[in-house]
């Protein structure tokens, strides 16, 4: 009975220590490693090297996990035979027992105490990794929130799993049972067998705690003999990484079945079902504000200092695989080593329902997951790039804006630079280099920007151009990211693996960074899917030897944990900055207020799109006013603008070969056929262009004409543009021409003067015609002949030596003239000849030609001259015309000739100007209507267009208060997510 109430003593000190040790365990912080993982880690963990212990006898106690030294039992002989003894052994039983009983209490106490201790001081000795939160993810603080933690707890191992990692206490009870006859011995053997019983240690490091059980016997003496040290380590290294891929696994699946259901959940509110509008999420509505900054001309010094993710990097390096991997989708153009980002692309990265891509400017959707709709996006920013370039250039700095949603998806707006080349090759512009650093440097002088450096890990790094860029714009490394992508190349290639391990922790390099990542981004082929890339990517670093031999840490490879690290740092990044900004554009905003007040008080802030609708307005209410111009009016200025269109060809080639016949039917058989050749070809066309040139110029007028104090000529520039747009697309109707013509040739068919006024009118309309062309010839003749000789006194002009020689000219015909009255229009050969010598008899020399021009204006002049005189014959001819000139030697057809073309006019006129009012003002105004809807789309056109300081103001102060109110509601949503 008393061995067994010692067995019973021993187990209360196994309990109090297991359970002071499981105390312990609770209060560290929870690691998602094994527990088996984590007791190999601590006890490889350089601040932690435990010393080999020596081999022990069988049996002596040994432990591998523990740098005690266990003390050899001290047995005293035992004597056999009688020994007196006093008759009090009652009282020293019962001292003995109390005495172990204290010694058992303060064993515990003080075993509890040195194991607290020593827990501290390993606890002290772990880093500070505070400064390192930013690379867990927000979402893992809060992953109770997202995660079912109870479906993980279903999934860890099961309590009899873990059970078979702890101590046998079955054994330990055996081995105590060993050495329970030597209680015996007295209180001092109790000691002894108190520090036999320590093969039960506790083990602790930062954030891990084990149990280990001893080994006895000389099995495990051999055993430790076969394992070698780095036998051993391989081994514990790949149960560590076995065990995290395995949990990896895990999360992700959860991870999964979580953005299935946050799908259902959207796909529910899209349809409706709770009935309440979706507010827009926080990245939407900080890439609207990044649209409107890079909109923002900053004249004021207002600069855009808002995070965003430049990605950048050298040619082929791989940037565009590393942005698709992290958008789900491979988005972009692809190439064989040909340039194809030709201008940088701003993606928006967003969750929603369905995996989506859109442009800003467009309201077409993507469907991420159908290769038809993959290609046709692909296509168009291909296109949209193509455009974007000007022409003898290979680059642009316009920004392309595509948003891109889906489950799951990291929030973070990213652009996408072109590569950074080292040689101009041949198909590009000579200043290609110099402008995409350009480019790459605008991007990344911002001081909240985030750089993403892409280093081909399949090339030398020495060949690397954009880690010295880089480390110009951010030499501290401050918001610099480093990604190594092609890492399953390099470990094929590189001969000594500590080279990549060099380039990950940023030895190679100058240049400094805040993370650095590996990642693989497929075999090459352009054709994998984003799945198969990423199994093939956990695959490699499962087996690659990078981790198994730390060269590369858990959290430094694959793309899904560069996206969380990079998701985090820039709404780290965006919460420290955006406020700043929203600061400094409510300065800006003051300033442009205060300076519109000063230069504009008496104006409203109109900026560029009011302005147009203004103006807009004005210019069609200009064009419904030519449909308030009176029928008189339109037919006036028709009819004399015709007149001076066909004046010349009526004069020329039908009234002046017809005057030249010598009777009146020879004089109207001319006039007829030529007016019905005239009808025929010409004359249709030429009222359609009258017509249309009188519309224009009353567009014109209308357009043009100041209103007094309300004009403004800020338009002036803009309706001049629409004018002229619209009459070029205007077209008069083709069917004008020919119910014209049919009018035209009735009209001049007709030779039926009805009474005197009509007669006078053509005699006023004859003498009118006649006297203009008389006047045209005089001058003709004055600029031939030169100054006459009152000039010549009174402005003291001369004549040329040219002109003196058609003077003489004109003198010697006169005098033809004179000598034969109804001398023909023409000139006989011997005439000219006479004429030469005569003028040759007095020292002028002339040539045939000269005589023949200056005839022709001289004869000209005789002969209206002579049509002036008979048509004042004729004024009092209307009688002998009712009597068609019977019994008179007068004759008057060409007043007839006259009063058909007047009347021709007329009808024509009066037929223009109805198709005018009915039609064509009509038509000009649809076209300037389309005209205008076409420069309302077009900003460069409003831009080129409506012009000012005034406007630029205008236009300043809308975009600097849109910008502030979307930046203060981005701020306020900001807060309420917080």
């Amino acid at each position: 009975m008393w061995r067994a109430r010692q067995a019973a003593v021993s187990c209360e000190v196994c309990q109090l220590l297991v359970k002071h040790s499981s105390d312990i365990q609770r209060n560290l912080p929870l690691q998602k490693l094994h527990l088996v993982s984590r007791s190999i880690y601590c006890s490889h963990h350089p601040a932690l090297k435990l010393q080999r212990p020596q081999l022990r006898t069988s049996c002596q106690q040994f432990s591998s996990l523990t740098n005690l030294p266990l003390h050899k039992l001290k047995l005293s002989p035992i004597k056999y035979g009688y020994q007196p003894r006093r008759n009090f052994w009652p009282a020293r039983l019962a001292a003995r027992l109390l005495k172990l009983r204290y010694i058992i209490l303060g064993s515990a106490v003080g075993g509890g105490y040195t194991a607290k201790k020593t827990f501290d001081e390993w606890k002290d000795m772990i880093p500070d990794l505070s400064d390192y939160k930013w690379i867990v993810p927000d979402f893992i603080w809060e992953i109770d929130e997202y995660i079912d933690l109870e479906k993980i707890r279903k999934a860890l191992p099961s309590s009899e799993d873990l059970a078979k990692l702890a101590p046998d206490l079955d054994k330990i009870a055996e081995s105590l049972n060993l050495l329970k006859d030597f209680f015996t011995a007295g209180h001092t053997l109790v000691s002894e067998v108190i520090d036999a019983s320590g093969p039960l240690l506790l083990l602790g490091s930062p954030g891990e705690t084990a149990f280990r059980a001893t080994d006895h016997g000389s099995e495990s003496d051999k055993h430790y003999r076969k394992v070698s040290d780095k036998e051993k380590i391989d081994q514990l290294q790949e149960e560590l990484l076995h065990t995290q891929l395995k949990y990896q696994r895990i999360l992700e699946r959860l991870e999964k079945e979580n953005k299935e259901l946050r799908k259902l959940v959207l796909q529910k509110d899209d349809k409706g079902i709770h009935h309440r509008k979706l507010k827009k999420s926080l990245i939407d509505m900080y890439s609207e504000v990044l649209d409107v900054l890079s909109d923002y001309d900053a004249s004021y010094n207002t600069q855009d200092h808002l995070p965003r993710v430049v990605v950048v990097g050298d040619q082929s390096a791989g940037k565009t695989s590393v942005l698709e991997m992290i958008a789900q989708a491979r988005i972009f153009p692809r190439g064989s080593g040909e340039m194809m980002t030709r201008s940088p692309v701003k993606v928006t990265l967003s969750e929603g329902p369905h995996h989506v891509a859109l442009f800003k400017d467009s309201s077409r959707e993507f469907d991420l997951t159908k290769e038809e709709d993959l290609a046709a996006l692909r296509h168009e920013i291909e296109l949209r790039m193509r455009k974007n370039v000007k022409e003898g250039c290979t680059v642009s700095p316009e920004t392309i804006s595509l948003n891109v949603k889906g489950p799951g998806l990291q929030r973070m707006v990213l652009v996408d630079l072109p590569g950074v080349i080292n040689t101009v090759t041949s198909g590009m512009a000579p200043d290609t280099k110099e402008t995409i650093f350009s480019i790459s440097k605008a991007y990344m002088q911002n001081p909240n920007a985030i750089i993403l450096c892409i280093q081909d890990g399949s090339v030398d790094a020495e060949r690397s151009i954009v880690t010295d860029l880089v480390s110009q714009m951010d030499p501290h490394g401050r918001r610099t990211i480093f990604v190594l992508t092609k890492v399953d190349l390099a470990e094929k290639n590189v001969a000594s693996p500590s080279r990549i391990q060099q380039i990950i922790e940023g030895k190679l390099f100058p240049m400094k960074a805040l993370g650095y990542f590996a990642v693989v981004t497929g075999k090459g082929n352009s054709s994998e899917s984003i799945e198969a890339i990423r199994e093939y990517e956990e695959e490699f670093f499962q087996n690659s030897k990078l981790l198994k031999t730390s060269m590369l840490k858990a959290h430094q490879v694959t793309t899904r944990n560069l996206s969380l690290a990079v998701s985090d740092c820039f709404w780290k990044m965006v919460r420290e900055s955006v406020e700043q900004q929203a600061d400094s554009f409510k300065a800006t905003r003051f300033n442009l207020e205060t300076e519109w007040k000063n230069n504009y008080p008496r104006l409203r802030e109109l900026d560029r799109n009011e302005l147009f609708e203004k103006a807009k307005n004005e210019i069609l209410d200009e064009v419904i006013s030519l449909s308030q111009v009176t029928p008189k009016h339109w037919e006036e200025i028709l009819q004399q603008s015709l007149w001076e269109r066909v004046s010349t060809h009526v004069i020329e080639n039908i009234y002046l070969p017809a005057a030249q016949t010598m009777n009146s039917g020879t004089f109207n058989t001319t006039v007829d056929i030529k007016l019905k050749q005239w009808t025929d070809k010409q004359l249709p066309n030429k009222a359609v262009e009258v017509a249309w040139e009188t519309l224009q110029e009353e567009f014109s007028r209308f357009m043009t004409e100041p209103k007094g104090k309300e004009h403004d000529d800020i338009f002036d520039k803009l309706k001049e543009a629409v004018k002229e747009e619209s009459i070029k697309r205007h077209k008069w109707n083709d069917f004008a021409e020919d119910s014209l013509r049919v009018i035209q040739h009735n009209a001049l068919e007709d030779r039926s003067i009805s009474d005197k006024q009509q007669w006078d009118a053509a005699i006023y309309f004859m003498e009118e015609a006649l006297q203009a062309r008389l006047k045209d010839t005089e001058n003709a003749i004055e600029n031939m002949i030169g100054p006459d000789w009152k000039k010549r006194w009174l402005y003291w002009k001369n004549r040329t030596q040219e002109q003196g020689v058609h003077n003489e000219t004109k003198n010697e015909l006169e005098k033809m003239l004179k000598c034969n009255e109804e001398h023909p229009a023409y000139l006989a050969s011997d005439e000219i000849t006479t004429v030469r010598k005569n003028l040759e008899s007095r020292g002028v020399e002339v040539d045939p030609s000269l005589i023949k021009d200056t005839w022709h204006q001289v004869y000209r002049r005789h002969f209206l001259k002579t049509a002036l005189n008979h048509c004042n014959l004729c004024r009092r001819g209307f009688y002998y015309y009712q009597r068609h000139f019977i019994d008179s030697e007068l004759e008057c057809n060409d007043v007839v000739l006259f009063w058909r073309i007047q009347r021709m006019l007329a009808i024509t006129a009066n037929t223009l100007r109805q198709q005018l009012t009915n039609t064509e003002v009509r038509r000009l105004e649809k076209n300037v209507k389309e005209v205008l809807e076409d420069f309302a789309e077009d900003g460069e056109k409003k831009i080129k267009l409506l012009t000012g300081k005034r406007v630029q103001l205008a236009e300043d102060l809308k975009k600097v208060r849109e910008i502030q109110e979307k930046l203060d509601a981005f701020i306020e949503a900001l807060h309420q997510e917080k």
